[in-house]
């Protein structure tokens, strides 16, 4: 059961996508106990609004142009606003979620889980609670059991990012021999690293040698 924080919650929604943040407080505003009072395209915006007016809870994402989702929640935490934070994202991979629940995130949870799921998230975090999916609990505990790296499902374009990455071309090569925008090649190797619990290029190297991927161009 709710505590009294879940009465007329106050919400900062905080996505870089304008069309989801409409869509996300249109959905929230059936809601009798919920309501987006502001909204963020970015962590330092997010930031800037939390300064401005005080919130209930944050619902974050992670992938933002600018400061991204785990920057602003840990600068959250080093200023100490009295707010809880539910990450609201599209990837499910272990190593987001063990991230950000070590830095503090009160709950996780994928976009494709709407309506009744995501307001039972809300709620449970506001009562101050964490808040993981069935599926998002699995995975945390498999990456703790698991060494880096060990059963990554990479999907094929991320495949072909790391044994590039591998062979030592830059950001630029590796955007024209995929047809791809640099951005989004920075995009892939951060996922890389995150996913595959790295911190080093060695060991992507290491890890793209063990599978046999730098052998082919």
């Amino acid at each position: 059961m709710c505590n009294k924080m879940c009465d007329n919650l106050k919400i900062l929604l905080v996505d870089d996508h304008r069309i989801l943040r409409t869509g996300m407080k249109l959905l929230l505003s059936t809601q009798n106990d919920m309501q987006v009072t502001a909204e963020a395209s970015d962590g330092r915006e997010a930031l800037a609004r939390l300064e401005e007016q005080p919130v209930d809870l944050v619902l974050l994402d992670l992938s933002m142009p600018g400061m991204g989702g785990i920057e602003c929640l840990r600068e959250i935490r080093r200023r100490k606003y009295p707010v809880k934070v539910l990450i609201l994202t599209m990837y499910s991979e272990q190593q987001y979620i063990k991230e950000v629940m070590v830095q503090g995130a009160d709950g996780y949870l994928c976009k494709d889980s709407v309506d009744a799921e995501l307001f039972r998230a809300i709620r449970t975090v506001a009562a101050g609670e964490r808040y993981l999916g069935s599926r998002d609990a699995h995975l945390l505990i498999d990456s703790f059991i698991k060494p880096a790296g060990e059963d990554a499902e990479l999907s094929k374009r991320e495949k072909e990012v790391l044994a590039l990455l591998a062979r030592g071309y830059s950001l630029s090569v590796i955007a024209e021999k995929l047809y791809i925008s640099i951005k989004t090649v920075s995009t892939y190797k951060t996922r890389l690293m995150q996913k595959l619990g790295f911190s080093q290029k060695h060991e992507l190297v290491e890890y793209a040698l063990k599978h046999n991927w730098l052998e082919k161009e």
